[in-house]
């Protein structure tokens, strides 16, 4: 009874004490040490209103001036550009192209990249917001709404593959199509659940060239899968040499990434690749598409990658995986400029009825 008693005087003498104290309270971790009881008061009509606390930061509203930045943002310029240079490449090499066609055909996938990368970080606003790289992205900052960017990927999607069937042929703006559909269906989620999602994105990287080559030809021959094979071996020591510095963002984000659940293996492929890509290359005078002279400065080239890649697989550390990313992105655009400057121009073929018809043709005149 005794102790009872007690309790019961401690209980009045602190709320005595809280009532008193209340209204000094302002900080809300003090406010939350104090029990709701009759002292509090709804706020009045002139007191300043404390703006809500919400999960998320306020989303922004862009302006027209604004949104050319953030859509630069949102198509990930810089590596839509070089994914199209593959495109305009694949143009270039092959035989009989044309400035329309260039035109139209680099247009149209760079429409179509722009898509693929606006539904990408679409998909992944919770796991880039997770990343050092990529918390900063311009929905992870809350700069575009999810529904814009989402608009945004699908109005580009559909203008892209439509301009390539309209203005270049139907076989290039299906590659285009398929090219979303992989990225974004396939790829994407894959990163998440196997390591295989770093050969399903070498795919991604490995259409473009084979759109250029189609958009000329029409057709998927030879020519078109030798270059895009080329692309597609390059990505390897390209991007595993950039997740070796990105594995500790990648395994926070819960991303199944070779450079996270075997370092070893991210070296040996990208060695493996490396080595790949000069045979691919020697490939390319042997059916006709460039001179011998693409051998010999292709092997050069491909032999300082292959050099970066082999200390990359002997040690593997930052200063290694540095070095090789940056000699792979030498190493892509010098490739396709010596497969422009040596391509093998054939001659025109004239047989014995095309001569007589034009000897004809001379002597009336």
């Amino acid at each position: 009874m005794l102790l009872q008693c007690r309790r019961h005087v401690h209980k009045i003498i602190t709320d005595a004490s809280l009532a008193k104290v209340m209204p000094q309270m302002r900080h809300p971790s003090m406010l939350r040490l104090a029990t709701t009881t009759s002292t509090t008061r709804p706020p009045q009509d002139d007191e300043p209103r404390r703006p809500a606390v919400t999960k998320y930061k306020a989303l922004s509203i862009p302006t027209l001036k604004d949104l050319p930045q953030l859509y630069k943002e949102l198509v990930k310029a810089k590596l839509a550009g070089l994914v199209a240079l593959t495109a305009m490449a694949g143009v270039a090499i092959a035989p009989g192209t044309d400035v329309s066609t260039l035109l139209y055909t680099t247009a149209g996938t760079a429409l179509c990249i722009g898509s693929a990368n606006a539904i990408n970080q679409w998909i992944e606003i919770p796991y880039d917001a997770q990343m050092l790289r990529t918390r900063n992205r311009v929905l992870g900052r809350r700069a575009l709404s999810p529904f814009h960017a989402w608009a945004f990927g699908i109005t580009t999607g559909i203008a892209g593959t439509g301009l390539l069937a309209t203005m270049v042929n139907p076989l290039t703006a299906a590659l285009g199509a398929l090219n979303i559909f992989i990225y974004t269906g396939i790829y994407t989620p894959m990163k998440r659940a196997s390591i295989a999602n770093t050969w399903a994105g070498a795919v991604v990287g490995g259409i473009p060239p084979m759109m250029g080559w189609a958009a000329v030809t029409n057709s998927l021959d030879a020519g078109a899968w030798v270059l895009g094979a080329i692309v597609y071996a390059w990505q390897f020591p390209h991007f595993n040499s950039l997740a070796w510095n990105l594995r500790a963002d990648y395994s926070k984000a819960g991303y199944r990434m070779m450079s996270v659940t075997d370092p070893k293996l991210n070296a040996r492929v990208s060695l493996r690749y490396s080595a790949l890509m000069i045979p691919l290359c020697l490939s390319m005078p042997y059916l006709g598409l460039t001179t011998w002279w693409f051998a010999l400065d292709s092997t050069i080239v491909n032999g300082a990658m292959l050099l970066g890649a082999y200390r990359f697989w002997r040690q593997s550390n930052e200063k290694t995986a540095r070095q090789l990313f940056f000699g792979s992105l030498l190493n892509l655009p010098l490739i396709l400029a010596l497969m422009i400057l040596h391509k093998e121009h054939p001659q025109p073929i004239y047989n014995d009825q095309d001569l007589l018809e034009d000897d004809e043709e001379w002597v009336e005149e």
